[in-house]
């Protein structure tokens, strides 16, 4: 059958973008061992706004105007940039994939045995630092070590509003623009790599939760699924083993996109200086200092041209392998 001239096009272009990706990935990797002539967030005060490639000097990329050599900053920002947006963007799915697909899964009929809920309870209460967030920390685990206990699986059962819980959190965090909320929440604390982190997939999970959750709507109705009820499976292996791998499977074109966004995310708030602290070396940094000089092209070029290659990468691999398709 021959093929499209568009196909072997597309094709090419995912190729070209998954090596860049992986270059961009083992230079990350391995950024710690090269042989780097100067290291990250090191002032070298004889040389401010350096020019690339002048002669007499080991700065081959230039420096900023605090003399920072841009070569290091530029590959130890790809190290911090993949690290932290790869690492979000993989929690916020699994996130979005577990309370999307119980929500598609279970919708508003889930009911949990009372002391798990107070288990549940207790463990929303330690995760939001309310006063006693201790005690909160004693009810969950009594709570889950007694999930197993037989008299109390067959007590009274809690129900538990979980779809609408989950819609009503997705539609709140979609009514406010995500950068605005980082912002807000960066702002507030002086923030470690780890909170960022954390903020970033506390931001980042209702859209994978919204995807999943309608893919699992729709894989309930499977055949599949239902010769699974008929076999008499317990319904959270029927959700875990089987309706959950499904539903899935939309994230695989989603991931690129969410990276992509958690990418630009990060370095728009290092940009601002809310985000990473300011030993850190991060793209969006790099390009911040080019307002103290506004003539140094090199300090546009050289973070903004990686960033921009990198999601032109990832948005090429989220296109259908098909093109029209």
């Amino acid at each position: 059958m021959r093929r499209a001239p568009g196909y072997a096009l597309a094709r090419g272009g995912r190729a070209v973008a998954l090596g860049w990706l992986v270059l961009l990935g083992a230079l990350a990797l391995v950024a710690p061992v090269l042989p780097l002539p100067y290291p990250p967030a090191q002032p070298d005060l004889v040389y401010l706004s350096l020019p690339p490639f002048t002669a007499g000097s080991a700065h081959w990329l230039g420096t900023d105007p605090m003399g920072r050599d841009v070569l290091a900053e530029l590959v130890f920002g790809a190290r911090t940039a993949l690290g932290l947006s790869v690492t979000a963007a993989a929690l916020a799915s699994a996130l979005g994939a577990l309370l999307g697909g119980a929500a598609g899964f279970w919708r508003n009929r889930l009911r949990l045995p009372l002391i798990s809920g107070a288990g549940l309870l207790g463990l929303l209460w330690w995760a939001l630092a309310l006063p006693g967030a201790g005690a909160g920390l004693v009810v969950a685990a009594a709570g889950l070590a007694g999930s197993g206990w037989g008299p109390a699986r067959r007590g009274p059962r809690l129900p538990v509003p979980l779809d609408a819980g989950v819609l009503g959190a997705t539609a709140l965090l979609g009514a406010v623009p995500r950068l605005v909320l980082v912002v807000v929440l960066a702002g507030s604390v002086a923030l470690s790599p780890a909170g960022l982190l954390g903020v970033l997939v506390l931001t980042s999970w209702a859209g994978p939760a919204r995807l999943v959750r309608a893919e699992m709507l729709r894989v309930k109705a499977q055949p599949f699924v239902a010769a699974t009820w008929a076999l008499g499976l317990p319904p959270g292996r029927v959700w875990w083993r089987h309706a959950l791998p499904a539903a899935c499977r939309p994230l695989r074109t989603a991931f690129p996109l969410s990276l992509a966004g958690l990418l630009g995310l990060e370095s728009t708030l290092s940009f601002l200086g809310i985000g990473l602290p300011p030993e850190v070396p991060s793209w969006g940094q790099l390009l911040s200092t080019a307002r103290l000089e506004p003539t140094a092209w090199w300090l546009v070029a050289g973070p903004g041209g990686l960033l921009l290659l990198t999601m032109l990468a990832l948005q090429a691999l989220s296109a259908p392998s098909v093109p029209g398709k």
